[in-house]
């Protein structure tokens, strides 16, 4: 079934639209804060089909993002217990905060930057870090070399590829695709 060569298309397409770099701050801001999906999925279509915009884009990305996480720690500094918690537990991400809390204990400011370049969920790290009530400007500095590495190198990465790497990925999205759903089914059955 080719459900993810028809998404790949249309994603590459859209990356080309005017309002692209608008909605990939907005995409990175959000995705900080509360929405599931990480703006590399945006950030990398973006790139590939403008290689000369990379860095800039990689820095809208960023940007939007370490924004997004000044938010969130805000909204766990200040409204944790009326509002994030509440969403928490509906949402079933209390043991995954919970878990981020144990890892601040541990790790302290290194686990912002651990989640702002990794695909674990940065914004459970947001919220924790205003919910402790980490120091401000380490979590910013944290946040923003973290995410910084992070786009800049998926940018890096795609802008080096070019055409042929663009070419590659076509041929093999839908593959790739259900490797990461079945790989998501079998994480989220044995971790979750």
């Amino acid at each position: 079934m080719k459900i993810f060569s028809a998404l790949y298309q249309w994603t590459m397409r859209w990356a080309t639209h005017t309002a692209a770099p608008k909605v990939l701050a907005v995409l990175s801001f959000a995705e900080s804060v509360f929405f599931p999906i990480p703006p590399d999925v945006l950030l990398a279509p973006m790139v590939l089909s403008k290689p000369e915009h990379a860095w800039r884009l990689a820095g809208i990305t960023t940007l939007g993002s370490v924004l997004g996480g000044v938010v969130g720690y805000f909204l766990g500094y200040w409204l944790f217990e009326p509002v994030i918690k509440p969403l928490l537990i509906d949402f079933n991400y209390m043991g995954k905060f919970e878990h981020a809390m144990q890892w601040f204990q541990q790790y302290g400011v290194w686990v912002v930057f651990i989640a702002g370049f990794s695909p674990i969920p940065y914004k459970v790290f947001t919220l924790s870090a205003g919910f402790l009530q980490m120091l401000f400007l380490p979590f910013l500095l944290a946040s923003a070399v973290g995410r910084g590495m992070r786009f800049y190198l998926v940018a890096a990465l795609i802008k080096a590829g070019g055409a042929k790497m663009e070419h590659k990925l076509r041929n093999s999205v839908d593959a790739i695709g259900w490797g990461v759903v079945i790989l998501a089914a079998i994480l989220y059955v044995v971790f979750g």
